[in-house]
């Protein structure tokens, strides 16, 4: 052991916040605590929070807010409400343009797609080979 760079090891007297004191050895005369052996839950058996800088306080009002039965949804269930909402508004404004449509022709003076693609001068979509049946270079025999 080097001398000189070691810290003195003398008896010290220990201070709790419940008022307990006791003697024991330390580099410090004197020490000051919150909990000891007298008043520590889990030597009294009792049950005791210790409260740091209004920790429990804002843990206790978060319980009491979620198990409360007026508690208000999450974030993401708003947003998921919210886009139910816009998905179902477009749907009706999508379906009333067709519903008009059909209540004021009666099919007398509808217009099909095939018919504002002829309107329009070009000719209708030939069918994709798969529509036609003509075989994929994939799904063809090999000779």
């Amino acid at each position: 052991m080097k001398a000189g760079i070691h810290p003195k090891y003398v008896e010290s007297t220990v201070s709790c916040a419940c008022g307990n004191t006791f003697t024991t050895r330390s580099t410090k005369p004197q020490l000051r605590t919150d909990l000891c052996a007298v008043c520590h839950p889990f030597y009294t058996g009792e049950q005791r929070i210790v409260d740091t800088a209004g920790q429990v306080e804002r843990f206790m009002r978060r319980m009491e807010a979620a198990s409360s039965t007026t508690a208000r949804p999450s974030k993401r269930q708003q947003r998921l409400n919210e886009r139910a909402t816009e998905r179902a508004a477009q749907q009706r404004r999508a379906e009333e343009p067709a519903d008009q449509g059909a209540d004021e022709a009666d099919g007398a003076g509808a217009v099909s797609a095939e018919d504002v693609v002829m309107l329009a001068g070009a000719t209708p979509m030939q069918p994709t080979a798969v529509e036609a049946g003509v075989p994929d270079a994939a799904t063809a025999p090999r000779r």
